[in-house]
């Protein structure tokens, strides 16, 4: 428990009135976390850079806090991290500390004018070793600009490998939009594995059969190599049946994919965004920023395995 252990060396948010705490129980860490990092000393490193696409069709599900808190939580575990953001609205970069706001240079330049990504990436302060690819709301244009771009599906792919290939990188974490259209086909074919997160809520799984007949059309066309290699729970609530319930029901579903941590609905993790952070700076100790942790762990250790 290594990250959890150090905890206490992030910086601590600001104080919050006692009764301002959160109601969510902390979820139970899976055991054998524990052992790989005492065995390690920080995260395991893949042996080839793995880049992944967060996505989910639908809103609201944690997919950007996901994306942000898992690049920062990996990036406290010693591994270099790059945070592209690929949604328009720029909350990701928000997240991280990225700016974003006066049309700086990010995803656009990056995908409508072939510009590397090392010109433009930013470091974050948010955790060692994470630097973020921001996006401005110029890339809310790019859907339609793209249209009539040469092979527009693989700018972001060759963009992604050409500085994979320059720079020492360990993690690339795309964050998608919330819709399936032109940015999101270039994060599938410059992916190589997908991270779906799903809120254990009534509609979960609603929509996951169209992502999984998108995901087929581009294993068929584009990135054969592409696999959904991990699902991550998220909204936990304990004390509520439904949440068990959709939890199981997912974790029938992707029986190997879904991840032992799960996310708990959480005010810390809620709030954090607000004063432009990741959870793990805002309230580290809180049961949001002990989760995130434990699931970049998780992350991290799974991707070891399978390598």
């Amino acid at each position: 428990m290594a990250l959890l252990e150090q905890h206490t060396s992030l910086p601590q948010g600001p104080k919050r009135a006692l009764y301002e705490s959160d109601e969510i129980p902390e979820v139970e860490r899976p055991d054998d976390l524990d052992d790989v990092s005492r065995e390690t000393g920080s995260l395991p490193r893949p042996t080839s850079p793995r880049v992944i696409a967060v996505v989910n069709q639908k809103g609201g599900v944690g997919k950007t806090t996901s994306a942000v808190n898992l690049a920062a939580g990996l990036g406290f575990g010693g591994l270099n991290v790059l945070l592209v953001d690929l949604d328009p609205q720029g909350n990701a970069s928000t997240a991280v500390g990225g700016e974003h706001r006066n049309s700086e240079p990010g995803t656009y330049e990056v995908l409508l004018d072939s510009d590397r990504i090392a010109d433009h990436v930013q470091v974050s302060p948010e955790a060692p070793n994470l630097k973020v690819l921001v996006a401005t709301m110029d890339l809310a244009a790019a859907e339609i600009e793209l249209v009539s771009v040469v092979s527009r599906e693989t700018r972001l792919k060759r963009a992604i490998d050409a500085y994979v290939a320059e720079n020492d990188v360990d993690y690339v974490l795309i964050d998608c939009p919330p819709s399936l259209g032109i940015l999101t086909v270039n994060a599938f074919v410059a992916a190589r594995e997908l991270l779906i997160p799903i809120q254990c809520e009534y509609y979960a799984l609603e929509g996951l059969s169209q992502l999984q007949r998108s995901i087929s059309m581009v294993q068929a066309n584009i990135n054969p190599d592409l696999v959904l290699r991990t699902v991550l729970l998220t909204m936990f609530d304990g004390r509520t049946r439904l949440s068990s319930d959709v939890a199981s029901q997912v974790r029938q579903f992707f029986p190997g994919e879904t991840m032992e941590t799960v996310i708990p609905r959480s005010v810390r993790i809620a709030e954090a965004p607000s004063y432009g952070q990741t959870v793990l700076t805002y309230q580290p100790a809180s049961a949001g920023g002990q989760a995130y942790l434990a699931a970049a762990e998780e992350l991290a250790r799974r991707g070891a395995e399978q390598d």
